[in-house]
């Protein structure tokens, strides 16, 4: 294949108006699978992480009066943008407090339709970054790419920081893309901009410094004295704005240091804890993410962006420094942390893109250049016509465009399909409603909020307490009552994470339920899930999973899964996306089960 320098090309007219028609198309696609489905389960969040991290401080910053997130775990950058916007929808805090406590599928519908926004915005950024960088064509096929890519669609569903980041960090790749092309000022600032606001949404987008060092050092090298001067003057912007874009979005990591240094810690902990989620992959981080790309990605632009990194590499190797670094090195560092995730891959995704999108067009002219009608008039022979000057060429280009968007445009649709149906969570609470009655005992796995075993707003529950206002009388679940040998002691009962759920169980604990008066108990397939993913860490749970489903009726279940297909091996990914098209719906496999020992005899 052709390995000459590659150049942005510049379309005439006629081009540009097929460019912006076709950019149209794109992000007006991209937004529509971003927004298909968007209220998902609503009123209840099922994420835990959508729940637990940037809706709730957003709104707890009215009630504190404070902009201070008093949480660092997650940068705020996103929180702040959540605050701003209920405060001039709602006009103020109180009202904001009100829908929070009465209607908050309002405020995570709001939130979700940011990150869906920002998320095509994105794509109207990496559009602009490519043609800078390797044409418009190419530009436009790298925004495509990432506008049906599955995991940047499925996280734009949600009101998490994951879409969002790749907003600000493809405006940083925008501006390195002027420094390298042109090295204006303007474009060390947009760079530096960028970059800031990246890191305020989520730390590891700061993987964009190292494209930005390439381009910023490609200049200096082959600048002359002045030139060079420049290129010194526009780093100083860059740094500057940098950390000035940074502290507009994150001011308390300088005015509360402390917490934000404690927060920093604890999430680096955490990322490195390869033992304390259960269930978790255990094949090694990097392995998991190059997976990860195979659908996350797909497969055809995840081999493209690595043909890309050669050959562009080997045509210009000021652009193969810019591009390809930094997704090694980030594939290298994330892969040695004891925890991954697919999502976690995302701040790269854009610069895949752009790879996979440079390697197509070199492909689609290595074909014309090959053509036999490529140059002189068209030829024919004897009862045969010609091929069409620059037929083989557009076959080609149809052909990689198919593959390249093929993969993600199918799961992305089937994606907007399963979570615009009702969650099996959903369908068991309503199950719950007419089957068991209100005050009933009942013990409720982790696999869903609170909320959603309370009551409507307004309306008296069962089993209510001065703070709360169930429906159910609901088991503690997140207690531990067992001891090592797994036996039961009410007296030595102590709180458990989230993530500990299951090393709370043995069989024990179904004559305790019995006793209590819990005959209805709900489990969830990823919870069990976590269990069976690794027996020998918690025989325990094993054991209480086959105790109940022999002592236990069935009396209920909700499949996620079309008839005959599933279940899909549990797994941190795509037990909690969807992904497999086996699934018809979102949420777990829901079994109730009706015990009939004790005070449940009646």
């Amino acid at each position: 294949m052709a390995t000459a320098e590659i150049a942005p090309r510049r379309p005439g007219r006629d081009g540009r108006r097929w460019i912006w028609g076709g950019l149209a198309v794109v992000i007006g696609g991209g937004l529509g699978l971003r927004l298909w489905g968007l209220r998902q389960a609503l009123p209840y969040v099922y994420n835990t992480d959508e729940g637990d991290h940037f809706v709730p401080h957003a709104v707890a910053m009215f009630a504190n009066g404070s902009l201070n997130p008093h949480y660092f775990e997650n940068p705020p950058a996103f929180t702040y943008l959540l605050h701003f916007l209920y405060a001039v929808y709602y006009g103020s805090g109180q009202a904001v407090a009100h829908a929070y406590a009465h209607h908050p599928a309002d405020l995570y519908t709001l939130a979700r339709i940011a990150s869906a926004v920002l998320g095509a915005i994105a794509l109207w950024l990496l559009y602009l970054a490519g043609a800078r960088l390797l044409g418009r064509a190419a530009g436009l096929l790298a925004a495509a790419i990432e506008a049906v890519a599955f995991l940047p669609v499925f996280y734009a569903h949600l009101a998490l920081n994951d879409a969002p980041t790749l907003a600000p960090l493809t405006l940083s790749l925008l501006g390195t893309a002027g420094v390298l092309r042109k090295g204006r000022a303007r474009d060390h600032v947009i760079a530096g901009v960028g970059l800031g606001l990246a890191c305020a949404t989520k730390y590891t987008g700061g993987i964009v410094i190292v494209p930005y060092a390439a381009a910023a050092a490609a200049s200096w090298l082959e600048g002359d004295p002045r030139a060079r001067r420049r290129a010194l003057g526009g780093l100083g912007a860059f740094g500057l704005c940098a950390l000035a874009a940074f502290l507009v979005a994150d001011p308390y990591a300088v005015l509360d240091y402390s917490s934000f240094h404690a927060g920093i810690v604890h999430q680096s902990a955490q990322s490195s804890e390869s033992q304390g989620k259960l269930g978790a992959s255990r094949e090694g981080g990097l392995l998991y993410y190059l997976w990860s790309l195979t659908w996350g990605l797909g497969w055809v632009p995840a081999l493209a962006a690595l043909g890309g990194a050669v050959s562009i590499w080997r045509g210009d190797a000021r652009l193969g420094w810019l591009l390809v670094p930094a997704p090694v090195l980030f594939l290298l560092f994330m892969g040695i942390q004891g925890r991954y995730f697919g999502r976690w891959v995302m701040p790269i995704l854009p610069i895949l893109c752009l790879l996979a999108a440079g390697f197509a067009l070199q492909a689609i002219g290595f074909v014309r250049s090959r053509e036999p009608h490529a140059e002189g008039p068209r030829q024919s022979t004897p009862g045969r016509r010609g091929l069409p000057r620059g037929a083989a060429a557009g076959a080609a280009a149809a052909l990689l465009v198919i593959a390249l968007l093929g993969q993600g445009l199918i799961y992305s649709i089937h994606s907007g399909l399963v979570l615009s149906r009702t969650d099996t969570r959903t369908l068991t609470r309503s199950w719950m409603v007419a089957n068991i009655p209100a005050g009933s005992r009942v013990v409720v796995e982790p696999v869903s909020p609170n909320a959603w075993a309370r009551e409507a707003p307004g309306v008296e529950g069962a089993c209510t307490s001065s703070s709360e206002n169930y429906r159910w009388c609901k088991w503690p679940s997140l207690y531990s009552y067992i001891t090592p040998s797994g036996e039961i002691d009410p007296a030595g009962r102590h709180q458990v994470g989230i993530e500990d759920y299951v090393r709370t169980l043995a069989p024990a604990l179904i004559p305790y339920y019995e006793s209590q008066g819990f005959c209805w108990v709900v489990t969830g397939s990823t919870e069990a899930g976590r269990a069976y993913a690794d027996p020998r860490a918690v025989p325990l749970a094993i054991a209480y999973y086959r105790a109940l489903a022999s002592q236990g009726t069935v009396v209920y279940r909700a499949s996620p899964y079309h008839a005959g297909q599933g279940p899909v091996p549990f797994g941190f990914d795509w037990s909690f996306d969807y992904y497999p098209l086996a699934y018809e719906r979102p949420g777990p496999s829901m079994t109730v089960y009706r015990l009939h020992g004790g005070r449940c005899r009646a």
